[in-house]
């Protein structure tokens, strides 16, 4: 779903036939002033957003941006301000600090995941585990914390995970059925491939045709043996609980891609207030 799609979704969700709070308490016509207000440091993330829900509410507001996305900020720094409406300014309030308290949230967390490795050339990468209908929003919230986006669905790449492979009846035949599948769809796909131990990574190796490898749940170790059998032939990328407190070991075994499913499910929204001036 298009940014624009959520945001008049989420409109209907939240006003429907109206704000009847700020339509029975404020005076028509009233004007005002409110500031987007950072109450714990972090990364800030869906500026731009908060500025599309605002003009989908009312095109009139004015918006003055301080603060771009992405950026570094402290408690007390003020991000943006509206000026207008002041019915319209409350109309869109809690939408626009939805969307950016959990992006920014986003942001931050993968952040410090990636200060981590900023040395090594290992890639830090998102995952599918994403809120249902959100995905583009938080996807957009990891680069601008400093990480890579994976595939955006099951239509942009072949993964092959463990139970493909079990139902396609083993490596050879999956790698195989995805080959033709491919051919005959006419379709230009990349294909990854996810092994759990050293056997099943000595068999793809074998079989060739792919050009990514997960190495899923591997120790570091055994990381670092994989990445050495592979040596530059397909790309590789470790997953499957890999921790702030672990993810530097796993990089410095010379693995290109960490993928965290946590950047986006296990997050806490980052502190923000919009406040009336």
């Amino acid at each position: 779903m298009k940014v624009e799609e959520i945001i008049k979704e989420a409109l209907k969700e939240d006003i429907r036939e109206g704000d009847h709070t700020s339509l029975s308490t404020i005076p028509v016509g009233s004007k005002g002033k409110a500031q987007l207000l950072v109450k714990e440091n972090g990364i800030i993330a869906g500026v731009e957003i908060a500025k599309l829900v605002f003009s989908e509410v009312d095109p009139t507001l004015k918006f003055s941006k301080f603060i771009e996305d992405g950026t570094k900020v402290k408690v007390g720094d003020i991000v943006f301000e509206l000026e207008g409406s002041s019915v319209s300014i409350l109309s869109g309030e809690r939408l626009a600090l939805n969307f950016m308290q959990r992006m920014s949230g986003i942001a931050s967390i993968t952040s410090v995941y990636a200060e981590q490795i900023k040395d090594q050339k290992t890639k830090l990468l998102d995952t599918r585990k994403t809120t249902p209908l959100l995905r583009e929003l938080e996807k957009m919230a990891v680069k601008l914390g400093g990480g890579e986006n994976h595939r955006m669905g099951l239509y942009d790449m072949i993964m092959i995970k463990d139970n493909h492979v079990d139902f396609a009846g083993g490596i050879a035949q999956a790698i195989d059925a995805c080959k033709a599948y491919l051919k005959e769809k006419k379709l230009d796909l990349n294909i990854e491939i996810e092994v759990r131990n050293l056997k099943e990574l000595k068999q793809v190796l074998a079989k060739g045709g792919i050009h990514r490898i997960m190495l899923d749940n591997f120790s570091v170790d055994a990381m670092k043996e994989a990445v050495d059998m592979i040596q530059g032939k397909y790309e590789t990328e470790a997953s499957g609980g890999i921790t702030l407190e672990t993810i530097r070991n796993y990089a410095k075994t010379g693995v290109d891609f960490v993928s965290v499913g946590a950047l986006t499910h296990h997050i806490k929204s980052l502190d923000l207030s919009l406040k009336a001036v």
